[in-house]
């Protein structure tokens, strides 16, 4: 998988800008970010137990740090913070966006849940 060359947080404008080795570069949304966060409380602790996060449309990020060299931890400003972001997932992220979103956004709705808190 390809690693990142530059992390820059657009902390005004609730962005993560991530430019990987192959060429490929992504701005990901802090409330994107959030509610894929691969901690424990939005994916479970096995298969089917991903949790859908409502309300965090206005969150933003406090902090990013790296973690050894193969990963990140990002500090949101709801105080999550407990989401290792390693380069592969970061990746995955940005090529697979659309996708992810769209899929998010279906969970809100058949949950009968909100982007707004």
């Amino acid at each position: 998988m390809p690693s990142p060359t530059e992390i820059r947080l657009k902390r005004e404008q609730k962005l993560l800008e991530v430019s990987f080795d192959d060429g490929s570069a992504f701005a990901l949304p802090a409330e994107y970010l959030r509610v894929e966060s691969p901690s424990a409380e939005v994916q479970g602790h096995g298969p089917g137990e991903r949790k859908t996060i409502a309300g965090r449309r206005h969150v933003g990020i406090m902090t990013v740090e790296p973690v050894g060299n193969y990963a990140i931890r990002i500090m949101f400003d709801d105080l999550h913070d407990t989401g290792i972001f390693s380069w592969d997932y970061l990746y995955d992220l940005g090529r697979d966006r659309t996708r992810r979103w769209s899929t998010y956004l279906d969970a809100l709705k058949a949950q009968g849940l909100s982007r707004d808190p």
